[in-house]
């Protein structure tokens, strides 16, 4: 049994060019009689108007209505319920794969995914049984002499190359294993690494430190012998767009790709926009105002040049060098200026493994540590080795040159200390679950087994580089050397200026999108004082509040001056276009960063939280807004909801 190719496939899916991909993948299993619709509420429009739909993909963090939502909503209609629904997702952890199911959802499928990982997905959806794999390779085969065959899970990023580098030695003869034979297998994406690891595909792998805890945390039999580099990753920027003071508008209400949720380049760009004064995350737990999105490593140049929305990623080299290159993007910093030595990928085997042939796990952690010191020693050759290994087909174009300008920076990707610290991984473990709010706390004794690097690193070189530079305080004090060479958090920029009454106020000019005169306001029940309902401006409907009565100010009568200034403000499920009544607007100005103090804590009668500062100006005092935080959360989610609800009325 099969799933009939003419069936009718609603893709839900706000970001276009991942729509655009997701469609093209749908293409390539068979799939093209597809509906598409931007977030979850245009799914329910064509849910309620298309007739025939037989299977629903949708994306889970979505504007207006997510995916969590939508199936909810869907399996509560009597005569679409049964429809087979599928989330396709970024959120890769294992909590969101079971909140979805649990939701309702039929199965889910993590960004990013090949055709084969969808179409096996697509039929767990429906119920389809799966062909069972031949019975063959059924764990480690050990030769006659004794070696047991370890295959290990890699992808195309330097990240790997140590593992590139072992392989060659091997290969060539200047490394002959007592122990193991080598098989390596280049997987598409960190997901089918996951999958590779919890089935037993594999015997261990090189993968992401956060997606290993992870499994961990979810009882997969894993034990950490190793890290696979430090550093090596780099964030850059697209060049579309002016990159001018202050910095943090050019990534203001824009998409941020990273490559898996469960990373350490989700952790570092988090702490980058973090002190930028901006809330990075995926849109749905909490307003922010850089949404992160989840892409394949070798896509995000295709998917920066292709989307003037997004603002730039941060992955693992040569991905972001080869993007510069193509002058899809511009630097904007490597990781190690941020937490310099800081672990990425780990090297992790199945416990089994461990237990069976720990000889063969010691000989192996040998000679990676062998293979990490060689590369710096001769980087042509690496370089050379780095093409073959991370490109063999040409597919993703890397050059020797490439990579060797890659390997040659200072400050970038580090083999020859491999010591799998603790006090790194706690750094780890902490911002992500403390600070993000993602994975669980694992007992890191339990997960980190460090006997096979005592030896491999017995010469005491990397035990004593250790203890500089890692551990809990190194990543801090990192980001506030960092912070203050890239003056992170400027107020620097041009501002609408408003009155309310004898006080002055200023937003950035960014962050409007138009000033109209006073029109007709549609009233809607139950809500705050201060919103005072929504207007119909061209087709679109905006919920609009007054700035006074938000302030707690003493009402006044509206007259010719009194205006509406629309501007884009960063909601739960993304940003929305909101109406703000003030009295009057008088200018835009170039405000200074040294004209601009931090707001006192008492006076002005308005929150502290929305301040950014008070600007001392010959025109007077200027009071500084961050129209992100106009509304709290419990206020703007029925405003948003009323808004949409009212599309109905016009």
């Amino acid at each position: 049994m099969s799933i009939d190719t003419n069936i009718k496939i609603l893709l839900v899916e706000d970001a276009g060019t991942m729509r655009k991909m997701e469609a093209k993948i749908l293409g390539q299993v068979g799939f093209t009689n597809i509906v598409e619709a931007v977030d979850g509420q245009d799914a329910v429009a064509k849910l309620e108007s298309e007739d025939g739909i037989g299977l629903v993909i949708s994306d889970w963090s979505m504007p207006n209505m997510d995916g969590l939502q939508l199936v909810q909503w869907l399996r509560g209609q009597e005569k679409l319920r049964e429809i087979p629904f599928l989330m396709a997702t970024g959120h890769g952890d294992k909590e969101y794969v079971a909140k979805a199911l649990e939701g309702g959802a039929n199965g889910v499928v993590a960004k990013p995914f090949t055709p084969n990982e969808l179409k096996c997905a697509m039929e767990k959806a429906f119920g389809i049984e799966q062909e069972a794999a031949p019975v063959v390779d059924q764990g480690p085969k050990v030769s006659r002499e004794g070696r047991v065959n370890l295959k290990m899970a890699h992808i195309q990023i330097t990240d790997h190359l140590a593992l590139g580098v072992l392989k060659h030695r091997i290969e060539t003869g200047r490394e002959k294993p007592a122990h193991f034979s080598l098989e390596t297998r280049c997987l598409a994406s960190w997901n089918p690494v996951q999958a590779a690891l919890e089935s037993g595909e594999v015997d261990g792998a090189l993968i992401l430190a956060p997606a290993a805890m992870d499994l961990f945390s979810y009882d997969v039999p894993l034990k950490l012998v190793l890290f696979a580099h430090r550093n090596g990753s780099i964030c850059v920027r697209n060049r579309q767009g002016k990159y001018i003071k202050p910095y943090q508008q050019f990534f203001k209400h824009k998409t941020f790709y990273i490559p898996h949720k469960m990373s350490i380049h989700n952790m570092l760009a988090h702490m980058y926009f973090t002190q930028m004064g901006l809330r990075p995350g995926v849109a749905g737990k909490e307003a922010v105002n850089v949404l992160f999105d989840v892409v394949p490593p070798v896509a995000m140049p295709e998917f920066l040049r292709d989307n003037h929305e997004a603002c730039g990623f941060l992955v693992a080299e040569p991905i972001g060098s080869r993007a510069i290159a193509a002058g899809i993007a511009e630097k904007q910093f490597l990781s190690s200026e941020i937490w310099d030595r800081h672990p990425c990928c780990v090297v992790v085997f199945r416990e089994e493994i461990i237990n069976q042939y720990p000889e063969a796990v010691q000989e192996f952690t040998n000679l990676m540590v062998t293979a990490g010191r060689s590369i710096k020693e001769n980087i042509d050759q690496s370089a050379e080795i780095a093409v073959q290994f991370l490109d063999p087909a040409g597919k993703i174009g890397l050059s020797a040159e490439l990579l060797r300008n890659v390997l040659s920076d200072p400050e970038g990707i580090v083999y020859d200390d491999l010591y799998p610290v603790r006090d790194d991984l706690e750094t780890i473990q902490d911002y992500m679950v403390n600070k993000m709010e993602i994975g669980k706390t694992i007992n890191l004794g339990a997960f980190i087994d460090t006997r096979f690097a005592d030896q491999a690193c017995r010469s005491g070189e990397q035990k004593a580089a250790r203890q500089e530079g890692g551990g809990r305080s190194g990543a801090a004090l990192k980001l506030e050397e960092f912070k203050e060479k890239q003056v992170l958090a400027s107020r620097e920029g041009k501002y609408l200026v408003f009155a309310l009454g004898n006080e002055r106020y200023g937003i950035g000019i960014l962050d409007v999108r138009e000033i109209i005169g006073l029109m007709d306001i549609h009233e809607l029940p139950n809500m705050p004082p201060f919103f005072k309902g929504v207007i119909n401006l061209r087709d679109r409907v905006i919920p609009v509040l007054d700035l006074r009565l938000k302030f707690a100010m003493e009402a006044a009568a509206y007259n010719e001056r009194t205006c509406i200034i629309i501007v884009e403000i960063s909601g739960v499920r993304g940003s929305t276009l909101t109406g703000i009544i003030v009295d009057s607007v008088s200018e835009v100005l170039n405000i200074r960063d040294d004209q601009v103090e931090d707001p006192p804590s008492f006076g002005s009668g308005v929150d502290r939280s929305m301040i950014l500062g008070m600007a001392k100006l010959k025109e007077g005092v200027t009071i500084l807004l961050d129209i992100d935080r106009l509304m709290h959360t419990q206020e703007a989610v029925p405003m948003v909801a009323a808004a949409g609800d009212a599309e109905e009325v016009f």
